[in-house]
């Protein structure tokens, strides 16, 4: 499609959720209590959780056409018999505080970093060096928490591919790429990371996850960084370069769509005013409260969205192969994922008397303290697997969903959290939605990159023994 057309063929299916707003339905509290439901209500979260893990490698054709429809289809086997059972109005008031409260919120902060990170080119040939490289990542790493994991990855995988583009030996380097800064980079900020920003519409505040994740975001990011300095450096000393470059010297790096850097400077601020701004207005849509800071920070999100798509240069998003696919993807996936995942919230918050009791007692000391290691291992574990944000989702209420509890008397239980979520969606190719976006892009530009199961020997050789090592020395 083309880029004139792309933001109103984006945007319509929002359109179409947001009209589905609309329809009247009795005000219910957007809480119910899980305590009486059936585990088999989970069986449509899995269902789409299991389809992104495994239908891409099993029905790669089918799944590249039609992952739209199976979202759909798993969220309609909630919602259908939900209704049926519970009653239109209790399913619809879950359906609109799930949309307008979580999804809506989240895919708009995804797509104006995605939009607005595209809209920079970094022109000019560097020479990968292992000196050069390792900056390359710690820049990346710092920039991760600023704008988003897949705003950095995006701004900064392809000079590093050109960096390197005269090298034999470059898989490393991307695969390192994935672990520092499409992951554990994004750690300190609700920008950062989905799950982070998914706990900021929760209550968690702006700053609590840098003040309280900082020690062991530095001891990831340090030791990867050496540990890369170490590789790079064997493998640079051991290789014959390229008979030639193929991408030409040029007199220096320039930005291109600099101006796109103000607006990530505008999104910055906005989230940051949603989450220190007080106001008493607010509007209740049956049963859920908007506040105003928060449609105040979501229209600001969709003005910046359009402006860089409207001051961006044509060729700065073709330099960039600039597409809507994958925010298209991430939506409509997403749009399954908040809405099956209603009742599994529910029964977890139901405590160790609900359905899933065994989950609850499984992180629970028997004491009845939350046991902050295995917060850590469980999330990081399935976050590895099926994706980290809403794997967070499930744990942060798992844990009580009370932000304020959380960020206080069980602060070691929500930094296990969100550690694991962030840290974790790494360990594979579907932890976390740059891992795959940095994948195609590299082999796009001939880099052999290794098979799902290859890249996991990479993180299971290098991240596992950091994990079990940061376990006895931040968990315990």
């Amino acid at each position: 499609m083309t880029l004139s057309h792309a933001p109103t063929r984006f945007l319509r299916p929002l359109a179409t959720v947001a009209l589905s707003t609309l329809l009247p339905v009795t005000a219910f509290a957007a809480d119910f209590d899980g305590g009486s439901l059936s585990p088999a209500w989970g069986l449509p979260f899995a269902g789409i959780l299991l389809s992104i893990a495994l239908m891409p490698l099993l029905a790669p054709s089918f799944w590249h056409h039609h992952y739209g429809k199976v979202s759909a289809a798993w969220a309609l086997a909630f919602l259908l018999p939900f209704a049926a059972i519970h009653g239109a109005g209790l399913a619809g008031a879950q359906l609109l505080h799930a949309l307008l409260a979580e999804y809506i919120p989240f895919i708009l902060l995804l797509t104006a970093l995605f939009v607005v990170a595209g809209g920079i080119h970094i022109r000019g040939n560097l020479h990968g060096t292992p000196a050069l490289n390792t900056g390359i990542l710690a820049i990346g790493a710092l920039l991760a928490s600023l704008m988003g994991t897949t705003g950095a990855s995006m701004l900064l995988i392809r000079p590093l591919i050109r960096a390197n583009d005269s090298r034999r030996h470059r898989v490393h380097v991307i695969v390192f790429f994935i672990f520092i800064v499409s992951n554990v980079g994004g750690s300190l900020t609700p920008l950062g990371d989905p799950p982070l920003f998914l706990g900021f519409l929760k209550g968690v505040e702006f700053f609590w996850t840098a003040r309280n994740i900082l020690p062991e975001t530095l001891f990831i990011v340090g030791v990867l960084l050496a540990l890369f300095h170490v590789l790079d450096r064997w493998y640079y000393g051991k290789e014959d370069a390229l008979p030639f470059d193929p991408t030409p010297d040029t007199g220096g790096i320039r930005f291109e769509g600099a101006a796109n850097f103000w607006l990530l400077g505008g999104i910055v601020f906005l989230v940051l005013l949603s989450g220190i701004w007080k106001s008493p207005v607010s509007v209740d849509v049956h049963g859920t409260e908007l506040g105003l800071p928060g449609l105040v920070r979501d229209a600001g999100l969709v003005a910046i969205t359009l402006l860089s798509l409207r001051i961006t240069a044509p060729q700065v998003h073709a330099d960039n192969q600039f597409g809507w696919a994958p925010m298209a993807e991430v939506a409509k996936l997403f749009a399954g994922i908040f809405l099956t995942i209603i009742p599994v919230i529910a029964m977890l918050k139901a405590g160790v008397h609900g359905p899933f009791g065994a989950v609850v007692s499984a992180v629970t000391r028997p004491d009845g303290q939350p046991d902050p290691a295995m917060y850590f291992w469980a999330t990081g574990v399935l976050s590895s697997f099926l994706d980290n944000a809403p794997t967070y989702l499930v744990f942060f209420n798992t844990a009580g969903g009370d932000a304020q509890a959380l960020m206080t008397t069980h602060a070691p239980t929500l930094v296990a959290i969100s550690a694991g979520a962030v840290f974790m969606g790494a360990n594979t190719y579907i932890g976390n939605a740059p891992n795959l976006m940095v994948k195609a892009i590299a082999e796009s530009r001939g880099v052999r990159m290794p098979s799902f199961f290859g890249y996991m020997m990479w993180s299971g050789a290098i991240l596992v023994p950091l994990f079990v090592l940061s376990t006895f020395i931040f968990f315990r």
